[in-house]
């Protein structure tokens, strides 16, 4: 278009633009009293009222927001340095590398203060076998930790750091959880690489509660009783809190489901009651005295048969037992145990997790054609009173290799196989020659030679779960050395 035929148009131009003006504002006076001016081609936009902005603000600060605010300056990131035997991995390296070579390894987790004193919760998984504990503060001060104790069987661990006044999270309760409410997952993923030190914050829902979660992959133990969510986990997440939507930590985050190592949706939390009363007794005692019950029962390999069995098949009782004492006995079904129905053996140690020394449970059992109803009275865990040294004489053990897994048509492909063990050595720690221990708490085993050299690490009167393959079933025994 000619600049002589454009001059005509420009007053009706104006006029539709100053028409379009009217109706806007007269549409944002029959909304709002507050004035909107439209800018005109070559002008600036006008700053936005004060009492919009406040508003918006307040529209925009929900109770997720206001919740994240109160919990996050509790929440610290968890430095651990290490170092860990390298494990040859080719031919070559049998060759190469030297015998007892370790490397040092620095990993990632994620606490929160529990007392303004420096008490700090965490799982056990992100301090174990730490050396040297950092704790950064979200201000991005650091401070020295100590492992105040820890306890590899419900993953909670303790760090004290010297600082004092430190604001504490907000402690909340997981009993009255609702499915699909809203829930808060804070903590460090990937640490330094995200390029600050405040906690990341996911939000999701609760999906289930009361979760039993057997190991995937390399991974050893199990998680109980668990709160399972969609809020984003991620490595480096371990250990953080778990908050309801107004800030209240309700559980700590501890693992999740996925084949990349990322998150896929399912994320998983320990119960806060468990994890403060583990807390408790490690800061009184330093370790966690357990609940023995005195029997075993079907593992993993049974998980498919409960249908058929219709509950928990008991395969061993200790002789003078808490269970023996109960008049329960090997070939036993037990099919409730203080109300809870036992679909398998994952219930039953669910029962079990939250049990004190003295603590009775109501269990209703099928013997042959028989539902009887015993009362069993929790005891400690029996002691070895064997020296460790004097175990590991006792047993002849074996590294699972290809071979020997096909020659005793072994499911695990790494682990010890006890090969000979001595009867006393077998009656104090209910081993037998045949089994494969697979996992010390939460350290697989990948051979004979690293299962006594972690054996021979343990702390006098330390507890610790021993998984174990036994005739074709995963199970585990629970012991204190002398």
């Amino acid at each position: 278009m000619k600049p002589r035929d454009m001059a005509r148009y420009l007053p009706l131009r104006r006029a539709l633009l100053a028409g379009a003006a009217a109706l806007a504002l007269a549409s944002c006076r029959d909304r709002d009293a507050t004035p909107i001016t439209l800018a005109m081609a070559g002008e600036s936009l006008p700053q936005e009222p004060l009492a919009a902005s406040a508003k918006v603000d307040s529209s925009r600060r929900t109770a997720l927001v206001d919740a994240t605010r109160r919990l996050s300056p509790s929440v610290v990131s968890v430095t651990v340095n290490s170092h860990r035997r390298v494990q040859p991995r080719t031919p070559w390296d049998l060759f190469f590398l030297p015998e007892g070579t370790e490397q040092a390894v620095r990993s990632y987790g994620t606490g929160f203060v529990i007392r303004s004193d420096g008490v700090i919760l965490t799982n056990q998984h992100v301090v174990a076998d730490a050396e040297q504990i950092v704790v950064t503060m979200p201000d991005g001060t650091e401070a020295p930790g100590k492992l105040v104790g820890a306890d590899p069987i419900a993953d909670i661990a303790v760090i004290k750091i010297d600082r004092t006044g430190l604001p504490v999270a907000p402690l909340g309760q997981s009993r009255d959880l609702m499915i699909g409410e809203w829930v808060i997952a804070m903590g460090n993923p990937y640490a330094y690489l995200l390029g600050n030190t405040e906690p990341t914050v996911t939000v999701g829902v609760v999906s289930a509660t009361g979760r039993n979660i057997l190991p995937s992959g390399g991974e050893t133990g199990l998680y109980l009783d668990m709160i399972q969510t969609d809020a984003a986990i991620n490595p480096g997440n371990s250990g953080g809190p778990l908050a309801n939507a107004l800030g209240q930590v309700v559980g700590v985050n501890s693992s999740i489901f996925s084949r990349s190592g990322g998150s896929v949706g399912l994320g998983f939390a320990i119960p806060i009651e468990r994890a403060l009363r583990v807390a408790h007794e490690l800061l009184a005692n330093g370790t966690v005295r357990r609940a023995w019950t005195g029997l075993q029962v079907a593992g993993s390999g049974a998980l498919r048969d409960w249908k058929t069995a219709g509950g928990v098949r008991v395969l061993r009782v200790a002789p003078e037992g808490p269970a023996a004492d109960a008049g329960i006995k090997e070939g036993d079904v037990l099919t409730t145990a203080n109300g809870r129905k036992l679909h398998n053996y994952l219930d039953w140690e669910a029962v079990q997790l939250d049990l004190t020394v003295g603590d009775s449970i109501e269990v209703s059992l099928r013997r042959g054609d028989q539902t009887l109803n015993r009362r069993l009275v929790t005891g400690d865990l029996p002691t070895v009173s064997a020296p460790k040294v004097s175990v590991l004489r006792g047993m002849q053990l074996i590294t699972v290799t290809p071979a020997i897994q096909a020659e005793r048509n072994l499911r695990s492909t790494n682990g010890a196989l006890i090969f000979r063990i001595t009867p006393d050595i077998s009656s104090a720690t209910g081993l037998q020659e045949g089994d494969v221990i697979v996992a010390v708490n939460r350290t697989p085993v990948r051979s004979a030679d690293q299962l006594a050299s972690i054996l021979g690490d343990l702390q006098s009167r330390q507890a610790i779960r021993l998984y174990v393959e036994h005739q074709g079933q995963l199970t585990f025994t629970d012991l204190v050395f002398r």
